[in-house]
């Protein structure tokens, strides 16, 4: 084991390694909750997208730590699954199944993409500072998301949205789990997310808003209502709105793989002269999963930043991430406690992941106004038109404008252009 994670040459050893898979996995356990809530809204089966869900990231992060040797967990992504759900699904109506196939096509996109390493070379032709936007404004949209769910904001004639009735027991629930949660994060508790939701679930059992579990281990449950459902329906997927959505899998899976990456790499010390070692390897893990997670019936699968918190108490090999696949794996016999997991619960999860991904703002040069008009968009219209899709399409539509007018057309690369002219078409002929 030592020769084959190179854990002398990386100065770590085995129980460091399981305490850090351990920590990155209670760190980002929240997903085996949030993601089967979520998809739900759709009319996906809550179970079967449990154990998709289970799977995609035991697969993921397997492949994470044999391949690639990096101390980093993976599961279907935030904001990848709200744009799944509440833009493709609900704003769009596209059918659950036609969108599982759309995640599938831009998986294997993926694979393509890596293996020839034109990948990276997509991933440079964005500018930073449009991925801090859309980092930033992934954030606050899925933080406004948990708020509605929850009942704290509420829909409103006169000023379009309000505070809801925060005198309900739903919406105080929630209330109480996101300052619990705050306090926890504050205080640095590991796994605190996940603390969090099962404060939030206790309390609203102690107090009659959830109902209690009869049970809490149970067998597997069945996977067959989402199984093979992405390949069933590939022939749907040939449509312009379909080419927008796979796209639109494409660029956030592309850019949240690569900055989760660049960040554990730089925490653990791996970056050298700017490069990224085995940065192929990992790119192809998260690739595979994706695939893997479709077939089973979830959305796109991506690198978890919260694997920093498995970094930070030593964890540098990919051991780390086997340890993280192992325990995903032992939770598939927890899935009645799925029905403690209300909106409520889930609720200080998305405002606290909301929270952390808003961090990217400080990243972008507002002093530019070429620069800072495209960020702005970026964040402002996924937020307003409830669609992270159209957030992205006006701010790259805004960016070689802005960057033309101000003299700077040179630094604009090609792909940028062709996006611009991509999403102009986007809106005359599919919105």
């Amino acid at each position: 084991m030592d020769k084959f994670f190179k854990l002398s040459e990386n100065h770590t050893t085995v129980k460091t390694e399981i305490l850090a898979g351990l920590t990155t996995f209670l760190s980002m356990a929240y997903v085996l909750f949030v993601n089967p809530t979520m998809l739900h809204t759709t009319g996906m089966d809550l179970e079967s997208v449990f154990v998709a869900t289970v799977l995609a990231a035991v697969v993921g992060s397997l492949l994470m730590g044999l391949i690639a040797n990096y101390p980093i967990g993976l599961a279907p992504g935030m904001g990848l699954n709200a744009f799944f759900a509440y833009t493709v699904c609900a704003q769009w109506g596209i059918p659950w199944q036609t969108a599982l196939a759309g995640v599938l096509v831009s998986g294997l996109v993926f694979i393509c993409l890596t293996l020839s390493g034109i990948r990276e070379k997509v991933i440079n032709a964005i500018p930073a500072e449009l991925k801090y936007a859309v980092g930033a404004g992934i954030g606050f949209f899925i933080a406004f998301l948990g708020l509605k769910n929850a009942g704290i904001i509420v829909a409103n004639e006169s000023t379009i949205v309000a505070l809801g009735d925060i005198h309900s027991g739903p919406v105080l629930l929630a209330v109480f789990g996101i300052v619990v949660t705050v306090i926890y994060m504050t205080l640095n508790l590991k796994g605190a997310i996940f603390l969090g939701m099962a404060t939030t679930a206790i309390g609203g059992m102690i107090f009659g808003l959830i109902d209690v579990p009869t049970q809490i281990v149970s067998a597997v449950p069945s996977v067959a209502p989402t199984f093979g459902q992405a390949v069933i329906h590939l022939p749907d997927i040939f449509t312009p709105q379909m080419l927008i959505v796979i796209l639109t899998f494409f660029f956030i899976d592309f850019f949240d793989t690569a900055g989760t990456l660049v960040a554990v790499a730089n925490q653990a010390g791996f970056v050298k002269d700017n490069k990224v070692p085995r940065a192929g390897r990992s790119l192809f893990a998260d690739s595979c999963a994706t695939v893997v997670g479709a077939i089973f019936g979830t959305s796109t699968t991506t690198s978890y930043v919260e694997s920093t918190a498995g970094v930070a108490v030593g964890g540098r090999t990919g051991l780390t991430a086997v340890v993280v696949a192992i325990c995903f794996g032992l939770s598939l016999f927890f899935s009645p406690l799925l029905g403690v997991i209300t909106s409520a619960v889930t609720t200080p999860a998305l405002v606290i992941v909301g929270i952390l991904m808003i961090g990217n703002v400080a990243h972008i040069d507002w002093s530019k106004f070429e620069v800072a008009v495209p960020a702005f968009f970026v964040i402002l219209m996924m937020v307003l038109t409830f669609s992270i899709a159209t957030g992205i399409a006006i701010g790259f539509i805004f960016y070689p404008l802005t960057m033309c007018l101000k003299g700077r057309y040179k630094e604009v690369h090609p792909i940028m252009y062709g996006m611009m002219v991509l999403f102009i078409l986007y809106f005359m002929f599919v919105v």
